[in-house]
């Protein structure tokens, strides 16, 4: 089909609570029919679309599609939705999923030594302001092991050097396994990963960092900026790929500050920022709303 404007939105009555709510996300080759054949689809198979999202790129022919959709009865389930669709994915050279919204997405938090986006979305996801289930805390010190404890979330302490790095790698690669984890988030985790580990995680990583980078590398980047008089703070949430902090970007968020500000009160104003950023890009991906667009990312609000 020819691709539409940006973001698209059709919405319908407000969701029976009685129904099971699921959402279809897809990506595939932009070309006439798509919209039709998905929207039929669900029609046949007894479903009401709630609400649905879509977006052509010109740039790389591709189209995406977000479509949250209910159906009601035990004849609808998630195995037969995915069996009976899969003929209109290949069809069309879809990547798509198909997700229940009641599901919450299993989550493995990783942090070293600074605390505030662990315990941010510790206290989200405790509070049900963020959709998922922390499966594990993993981290290579222990000065957080209470903290997550009074959450009662497992802590799991995996120490990294430069001799054991490959076994602690294969050590949280058993644990997503195990826990059936569908998401890393690097909550200020101070490691860089391997390559091997981006590779076998593709788009189920995400990071967050201050975006003095690559202005302020190396320690103490609030106070190099400080020292430049940088009057906006930034943060960047995104996928983690091979390449250091150049992965698919999710969210990113900004404050302005004065030239009265302290290095200190930089600090604090960039961990909230990164605080929020972070709590967005996870939320968004726990709902299901974002699409690798090959170096970029389509998010559908």
């Amino acid at each position: 089909m020819t691709a539409p404007q940006p973001a698209e939105t059709v919405s319908s009555a407000v969701p029976d609570a009685a129904s099971e709510q699921y959402v279809l996300t897809l990506s595939c080759p932009d070309k006439q029919g798509i919209v039709h054949a998905v929207s039929s689809y669900l029609f046949m198979t007894g479903c009401n679309i709630e609400d649905s999202q879509q977006f052509g790129d010109h740039d790389t022919g591709l189209f995406f599609m977000r479509v949250h959709f209910s159906a009601d009865g035990p004849a609808v389930t998630p195995e037969k939705l995915r069996a009976s669709f899969a003929a209109i994915g290949d069809s069309f050279r879809m990547e798509w999923q198909i997700h229940r919204s009641s599901d919450r997405m299993r989550v493995v938090l990783m942090v070293s030594k600074f605390g505030h986006c662990l315990n941010d979305l510790l206290f989200r996801s405790r509070t049900g302001a963020l959709p998922v289930e922390i499966a594990a805390v993993v981290s290579n010190h222990t000065d957080f092991a209470e903290l997550v404890a009074s959450y009662d979330v497992p802590f799991r302490h995996i120490p990294v050097t430069r001799d054991n790095k490959a076994e602690a790698e294969a050590r949280l690669l058993e644990l997503v396994r195990e826990e059936d984890v569908e998401l890393v988030v690097l909550a200020r985790y101070m490691q860089v990963l391997s390559d091997d580990l981006c590779k076998q995680l593709s788009g189920r990583i995400i990071n967050i960092h201050h975006s003095f980078l690559p202005s302020f590398k190396g320690a103490k980047p609030y106070h190099q900026a400080h020292a430049r008089g940088v009057k906006l703070i930034g943060a960047t949430a995104h996928y983690v790929t091979a390449d250091l902090d150049e992965g698919p970007i999710i969210e990113q968020e900004v404050e302005r500050v004065s030239h009265g500000v302290t290095p200190d009160q930089l600090v604090a104003t960039g961990r909230d920022v990164e605080c929020r950023a972070l709590a967005r890009a996870v939320k968004w991906h726990a709902e299901h709303r974002i699409l690798l667009n090959g170096r970029r990312t389509v998010v559908f609000p």
